[in-house]
């Protein structure tokens, strides 16, 4: 079964980040034999002065393919870990969403959507797990971090939503690679310009600083923007980061 696990809240700003706890996780679901698991994706929310945040307010999650008997032996792990390693401060929580067990998919993406807009609430993070079926919980602090939890959960089950972590290393910056080796070397699936139109396996690409992918119908997505002050050869470069904060 697929299953999405989303955290927030856990460090502060000298801390390892939340990003960081989330991959240890999903490395200890394989470690452990109980699954295999997607990359982690970043999920940008509302940034305002209600919402207490350590730089972004953003959340991670992950999917895992787990075997139905794992699934406790999952929640307790990462409810343990999150309790024992989150920075001091913090106000962790954890989602995990069996994602056919979810009774009403649409209500949950609904509230992901809303958490990147409107401030919301712990309440109606808890009041809409308990309505889904959802495993939501807290682990320090004011447990704040649920919110976001459940929001990252909702908002990776659009499949249109989030950075992956980590960025791609191909060639150095400045360098040029076509759409098929950059395809062949990472786990990018799609090389798609920001106007929607895909690029085929021998168009070349100036490689930035940094090459971070998103999540874009279900698939990591390498976005590239038109080229500036480059060869009429190369027509397109990756997108810098002022491009893809909106994921």
């Amino acid at each position: 079964m697929k299953v999405l696990v989303g955290i927030d809240d856990t460090d502060d700003i000298d801390s390892m980040g939340t990003g960081e706890f989330a991959d240890i996780l999903a490395k200890t679901v394989e470690k452990r034999d109980w699954g295999k698991c997607s990359r982690v994706t970043r999920h940008q929310l509302f940034v305002h002065s209600d919402i207490p945040y350590t730089s972004h307010n953003s959340s991670m999650c992950f999917v895992a393919e787990l075997a139905e008997t794992k699934l406790d032996d999952l929640i307790t792990y990462a409810a343990e870990f999150l309790t024992q390693e989150s920075a001091e401060g913090s106000d962790p929580g954890l989602c995990v969403a069996v994602i056919d067990k979810v009774s009403s998919p649409e209500l949950l993406i609904e509230f992901g959507g809303k958490a990147k807009k409107i401030v919301v609430t712990k309440d109606e993070a808890y009041s809409l797990a308990e309505e889904l079926g959802i495993h939501l919980s807290e682990h320090g602090g004011t447990g704040q971090g649920v919110i976001g939890a459940l929001a990252g959960v909702g908002l990776r089950l659009t499949g249109n939503d989030g950075r992956f972590k980590g960025r791609h290393r191909i060639k150095p910056a400045g360098n040029i690679a076509t759409v098929g080796e950059i395809i062949a070397q990472t786990n990018i699936e799609v090389v798609k310009a920001i106007d929607g139109t895909v690029l085929s396996a021998d168009e070349p690409v100036l490689l930035g600083q940094k090459v971070k992918s998103v999540l874009l119908e279900h698939k990591c997505v390498l976005l590239v923007c038109p080229a500036e002050n480059t060869s009429n050869e190369v027509k397109w470069e990756t997108c810098a980061m002022k491009y893809l904060r909106k994921y």
